[in-house]
């Protein structure tokens, strides 16, 4: 096989992404060397590599696992340009992993050309070194205000050649109509490009959508490649949203007497709240992502995530009377966690002049530590121990303390301290400390202790990287139970079928 293939969606969290990562997974299990490529991602979760020569650099965590699922080890040219959402108006654009500076939408289009060159060269350079690519777009293929300089999309499938799939989520209601109104809003050469669809997210019986899926086809000329049911299994590396009052995972029933509630406050800019999903995976642990003072009241372990925008946050935090809530949690004594931002956010002070510009400003005051935001981002993927367990995480930040000494969290493997414990409250800079199982596992004993759930007990057999791999083949054998793979297969070694239709009214060229 020599080839490649863009999944489009008709909207973001169309599915995107794990169709990706199950198309790259059922490759890689026939013996395909195959990677995931995505131009650009917009998105604060992200994973970091560290290269040969020590220096740290950044990809969407969409791209990591979509690079497990390939069996390979990430690679920053798996997503090059990586776009960091700080405000509604702005963001940090990440190149080839490394922080080049803001932009706001005007004037990203100064910018849009540097980043697009990049972007090719790194699916030239992949597609010469694999049998096959698999790209994921963005958004919509249809976002015409865009179209002028989109190098994501038909952008990139009209660069590189590539036959195009549609992705739409039939759980949202509507699919027919956006699959239809995708392909007619593009123009010819585009659409010469999309060569079928594939249903998401279908709950019920398949042969109900029979007249739908004969209809869509005979309009447009193109196949639908299959329908794929909705699964519960399929969670893990959420990447566009995490909504209010979501309860993570499916949680399996407690190993003690007693339930551990986790509450994890949805940050506006929340950042790699991925960090959940590892307590999510726990039997009797339930993880709930809220902005309800309530759910904060009533959890035993609060967690405050990640954030690209910690000043801000923390005001939100003030403004909704959150932090009054994370105050009374944490002053009843019960467990409370900050992890990278949020542990920032219970420090005394934080002085940032870097992504806020407001300088000093008081923190929640639960941990004597002061931060302070310096220029050079921090990139790496720290082990050491924690709790008497060995521990591996990574580290995204631009805070880092400055003044005070208390006990920490965390070590590295160098004996140089992490973050901070006093009492109740504790917080670290290192994201990912979790999928460490027995550090894991001891944290929780505690937290449940501190909570007064003594009936709570933790399973000693579960594997959070089992967890992952499982997710993983999740994905692959759903893609060869319910996707016509015969025509993906053609459509990545052969390209676009010649004579596709066109479907009025198209967009200008």
């Amino acid at each position: 096989m020599s080839g490649g293939l863009l999944v489009a969606g008709t909207t973001s969290d169309a599915g995107k992404s794990v169709v990706t990562a199950g198309i790259c997974r059922w490759l890689h299990r026939r013996g395909v060397k195959v990677a995931p490529f995505k131009a650009q991602n917009m998105s604060n979760n992200s994973a970091v590599v560290v290269g040969a020569d020590g220096r740290g650099g950044e990809l969407g965590r969409a791209q990591a696992m979509q690079a497990a699922a390939c069996g390979v080890a990430p690679d920053l040219r798996f997503n090059p340009v990586l776009l960091k959402p700080g405000s509604d108006r702005s963001s940090q654009v990440v190149l080839l992993g490394e922080a080049i500076g803001n932009v706001t939408g005007g004037s990203y289009r100064s910018v849009r050309e540097q980043l697009a060159g990049t972007a090719w060269a790194a699916l030239d350079e992949l597609r010469a070194e694999y049998d096959a690519v698999i790209c994921e777009g963005a958004g919509s293929p249809t976002e015409i205000n865009l179209r002028d300089g989109d190098f994501v999309n038909m952008g990139l499938a009209r660069h590189a050649g590539l036959p195009a799939i549609v992705v739409g989520d039939i759980d949202r209601g509507g699919v027919f109509a956006a699959f239809h109104g995708t392909l007619a809003l593009l123009s010819p050469e585009d659409q010469a490009l999309v060569a079928g669809f594939v249903i998401n997210k279908f709950r019920g019986d398949p042969g109900l959508l029979g007249p739908g899926l004969d209809m869509i086809s005979r309009v447009t000329g193109r196949p639908v490649h299959g329908v794929l049911p909705f699964h519960l299994d399929v969670w893990l590396d959420a990447e566009d949203s995490l909504a209010y009052g979501r309860t993570l995972g499916r949680p399996g029933p407690p190993s003690g007497s007693e339930w551990l509630r986790v509450a994890v406050v949805r940050l506006p800019r929340i950042s790699n709240a991925t960090d959940a999903e590892a307590l999510a995976a726990e039997p009797g642990v339930r993880v709930q992502l809220t902005i309800e003072p309530g759910d904060i009241a009533d959890a035993d372990l609060v967690v405050l995530p990640g954030s690209k925008s910690t000043v801000s946050d923390l005001e939100w935090l003030r403004e909704t009377g959150l932090a009054d809530a994370i105050l009374r949690h944490a002053g009843a004594g019960k467990p409370l966690l900050g992890i990278c931002g949020g542990f920032q956010m219970l420090a005394e002070t934080i002085d940032d002049e870097v992504e806020s510009g407001r300088g000093e400003v008081p923190g929640l005051g639960l941990l004597p530590v002061g931060i302070t935001f310096g220029a050079r981002k921090t990139l790496a993927r720290p082990a050491g121990e924690g709790l008497g367990a060995p521990v591996r995480g990574y580290e995204i930040h631009h805070g880092f303390v400055s003044r005070g000494e208390p006990a920490p969290l965390l070590r590295h493997a160098d004996g140089r301290p992490e973050g901070a414990v006093v009492g109740n409250v504790s917080g670290t800079h290192w994201h990912g400390a979790f999928e460490s199982d027995e550090f894991r596992r001891r944290f929780l004993t505690e937290a449940a202790r501190q909570a007064g759930r003594h009936g709570f007990a933790v399973a000693p057999g579960t594997r959070f990287a089992a967890v992952r791999e499982r997710a993983l083949d999740v994905l692959g054998d759903l893609v060869e139970e319910h996707l016509d793979t015969d025509a993906l297969w053609r459509l990545i070694e052969e390209g676009p079928p010649p004579g596709l239709p066109f479907v009025p009214p198209g967009a200008p060229s």
